[in-house]
């Protein structure tokens, strides 16, 4: 898999991390000031996985990315969603 490629399914995985970790500080808090904090945290998962999917997606289009690393997205058959 290309190295940009890669990065941006890091940035997925980490997106789920910081969205699973503000879900879980959440449930923990103690006090508003906690709250705020997993909720921007949660915010921002969500703003990063969308970016993420988007460039993943426009990677995708371009026949760029490698699903199983052996051939390009763009020759496979198109997902419906």
């Amino acid at each position: 898999m290309k190295a940009c490629n890669k990065n941006i399914q890091q940035t997925i995985a980490l997106s789920a991390k910081m969205i699973a970790l503000a879900d879980r500080g959440d449930a923990d808090r103690e006090d508003t000031g906690c709250g705020i904090l997993y909720g921007v945290l949660r915010d921002a998962g969500y703003k990063i996985r969308k970016m993420a999917l988007i460039e993943r997606e426009n990677h995708r289009r371009k026949g760029v990315w490698q699903e199983d690393g052996s051939q390009p997205a763009a020759s496979a058959a198109p997902e419906s969603t």
